[in-house]
């Protein structure tokens, strides 16, 4: 019952991210890149706040894959390397907690990149 619980407070929760997210592209005239930053933002916001930590515990997955819990980690790496190095890890303390998922948005982009040919839009 417990594994069933936990998938149905990530879908709920991420689901309703991705709703926002799906409002914000039909209902205004932001890009797909202004809504992307801004999810990350608000992550880092919520986050700096302390109401995103308790949203990620809840949800699991829900509230980590989105962009919202790229910029919590990004704010998580920063407060921790601030705490252990000082003033430096504002500037490292967040690439060093998201480098996994940026490592692999690269690889998987480059891997894409090479398999398929695009084509121009006209």
């Amino acid at each position: 019952m417990t594994i069933f619980l936990n998938l149905l407070k990530a879908f709920v929760v991420g689901g309703a991210i991705c709703v926002v997210g799906e409002a914000l592209v039909l209902k205004t005239k932001l890009t797909p890149a202004r809504i992307l930053v801004g999810y990350i933002v608000a992550g880092v916001i919520l986050s700096a706040v302390g109401l995103y930590g308790p949203l990620a515990e809840f949800a699991g997955a829900g509230a980590s894959v989105p962009l919202t819990g790229f910029g919590h980690a990004l704010t998580t790496g920063v407060k921790r390397a601030v705490q252990e190095i000082g003033f430096m890890g504002a500037f490292t303390g967040g690439l060093t907690n998201t480098a996994a998922g940026i490592a692999a948005a690269v690889f998987f982009g480059t891997l894409v990149a090479m398999l398929f040919k695009p084509k121009a839009k006209h």
